[in-house]
């Protein structure tokens, strides 16, 4: 098949849905497919294009009440007719089709099978209700376009199920397992033990709850130390809350790139994801599985689709620090309780392979390409 993945981010940002489509480009080239990513021109980008990447229109940023910073994606539709007509794709995969606007100038104009995925999860808050009910007029007359729908987990799910009557696949997001690797070994019975938090620095990733909660355990552990990796609009205010707290041993790394992100999940003790809502999933909680690096993580919604079986272990509720504060102190230092959990990560994680994922949306383009068919 002709695949066209539709991702509406800039690829000149980071980010888990961008992550996910240049790895599954990968993948799906690996089986003997033709995949290429559709994506807005980044803003002053004047980098050679990647291979596979198709770069129409462009991309501004804006502020959102789900994720702090997105972007709304525009293409020329001269741009679009031209790309469409050139590569005749059998499937578009389109990521996140209610971000305005450039899936919705390609779905209208497209004449392959049409495939959506939802990742994101509106947080129930009077903010996002006000955002959903602005979106969904936007969203519902694209619904007509798309042959098969999918998202990432229950929680991304609730939106599209709420303005259709049409099953939604789920199909989980993936991990690649020979990037995140575990350590040779894990040394339990050293001393100076290391918290880390990978993530965007803003409101909705509960950061300031790890920060009240490492200053309990700091006081009682000289041997602790935590680092927060990760960029993004609350660094500054974040790093005056730990000197305002007078936290020991607290690192912001400036060095955030990949491949220091995966030397710090294979060498620290505990990993803390600390966000109390506005999750669907929690890429980043497979990347310490893929580690095996044991977690601790806010109990909404997405996380705990993730953390199923002896994984609940890892869920609390970020908001009650002296709580939080008990179930990274249990998990930090429970030899016994480590080792169950590393074994649960080992055979849990197995579900999240790329090789897993992309053999399940080879079935939903399939059934889209039936579906479409019909239609005609």
């Amino acid at each position: 098949m002709k695949i066209g993945l539709v991702l509406p981010y800039s690829i000149a940002r980071g980010g888990g849905v961008q992550e996910i489509l240049f790895a599954m480009q990968r993948e799906l080239d690996s089986r003997g497919h033709e995949a290429y990513i559709i994506t807005p021109r980044p803003q002053g980008y004047d980098q050679p294009c990647p291979e596979h990447v198709l770069l129409v229109g462009a991309s501004t940023d804006f502020n959102s009440p789900t994720h702090t910073t997105a972007q709304v994606s525009a293409g020329l539709n001269e741009d679009i007719d031209r790309v469409l007509t050139e590569h005749d794709f059998d499937v578009l995969h389109f990521h996140e089709p209610w971000i305005p606007i450039l899936a919705r100038q390609i779905l209208t104009r497209s004449t392959s099978a049409n495939v959506a995925t939802f990742h994101a999860a509106i947080p129930d808050t009077i903010m996002s209700r006000t955002l959903a009910k602005v979106v969904t007029p936007y969203t519902k007359p694209l619904l007509k376009y798309i042959d098969e729908f999918t998202a990432v987990s229950e929680p991304a799910a609730e939106y599209i199920c709420s303005l259709i009557d049409e099953p939604v696949a789920l199909i989980p997001n993936a991990v690649d397992l020979k990037q995140f690797k575990p350590p040779k070994y894990h040394n339990d019975k050293k001393h100076h033990k290391t918290i880390l938090y990978v993530g965007r620095l803003e409101g909705r990733k509960g950061v300031k709850f790890l920060l009240h909660a490492y200053k309990l355990l700091s006081e009682q552990d000289p041997d602790l130390s935590l680092v927060i990796f990760g960029n993004g609009p609350d660094k500054q205010q974040l790093e005056m809350l730990a000197t305002d707290l007078e936290l020991p041993r607290v690192q912001f790394p400036t060095d955030l790139s990949h491949k220091a992100k995966i030397k710090w999940l294979r060498s620290a003790d505990l990993f803390c994801a600390p966000s109390p809502f506005g999750e669907s999933f929690g890429l980043v909680l497979l990347e310490a599985m893929a580690t095996e690096l044991v977690t601790v993580a806010g109990d909404n919604p997405g996380y705990a689709s993730v953390m199923q079986g002896l994984g609940a272990l890892s869920l609390v509720n970020p908001r009650q620090t002296a709580e939080l504060a008990r179930r990274l102190e249990l998990l930090l230092r429970e030899n016994d309780l480590r080792r169950l959990w590393r074994d649960w990560a080992k055979k849990e994680i197995q579900q999240y392979t790329y090789a897993n994922v992309a053999s399940q949306y080879e079935e939903v383009y399939v059934q889209a390409q039936k579906k479409h068919h019909r239609k005609q």
